[in-house]
């Protein structure tokens, strides 16, 4: 019913492109690895400087995959990225508890623990991140400084923003474009020698990321 309303205002269609955002996110999926390689692109954006991805690391008690880490203000960061790709799902206890073990069995190696995810986080995590001093950046939270709020400020929509089919979606995480910005960076001849779409398509892909950016 929304979306039927936003087709009905004069800016409809990049009023809907800007409300599917979580949709946009989820179409990352199904593996979390585009999730991770977004998010480590976003944080280019914050005070967190990715160093690594997805890197393993031996703990004192066994082998650990970290998906992100970063440096913030001479700190070393262990960032876990939780990726869902269906509504109604949270991230919840049971994954703020095994990101703290992990934090735990490697420690000093790290300073601080993040969670980063596309979805809610539950009551329970929050209370418990709070708690032992775990950052989450996720869905909604925290306030001022959540997933979505941090994508909108500063234009850092996923390439999955724009109406793509799965394969040009595969074309583009297999050239590293994973910012609809990403686009606006090469010319449009440039873009069908790297990526073989068609040019009309490119050219149409380019002019709504301009609309996105202008309203």
């Amino acid at each position: 019913m929304v979306l039927l309303a936003l087709g009905e205002e004069k800016e409809g269609s990049i009023l809907k492109q800007k409300y599917q955002l979580k949709d946009a996110i989820m179409r990352l999926g199904p593996a979390g690895f585009m999730f991770e390689n977004y998010v480590a692109r976003i944080l280019k954006h914050s005070d967190l400087k990715i160093k690594k991805i997805r890197a393993k690391i031996q703990g004192k008690c066994a082998l650990h995959e970290i998906d992100l880490i970063a440096f913030s203000e001479n700190k070393k960061v262990m960032i876990e990225c939780k990726y869902h790709s269906s509504h109604g799902i949270y991230t919840g206890l049971k994954e703020s508890l095994y990101t703290h073990a992990r934090f735990l069995d490697l420690n000093p190696r790290f300073d601080e623990e993040y969670i980063i995810c596309n979805t809610k986080i539950s009551f329970q995590a929050k209370k418990y991140a709070k708690c032992i001093g775990q950052h989450v950046i996720s869905w909604r939270y925290p306030e001022g400084n959540s997933l979505e709020k941090i994508i909108e400020e500063n234009h850092l929509y996923p390439i999955t923003i724009l109406n793509l089919t799965a394969k040009e979606i595969e074309i583009f995480h297999i050239n590293n474009i994973m910012l609809a910005k990403d686009l606006l960076d090469h010319t449009d001849y440039d873009l069908v020698q790297t990526t073989g779409i068609k040019l009309q398509r490119i050219k149409n892909f380019q002019k709504l990321i301009r609309q996105l950016f202008s309203f």
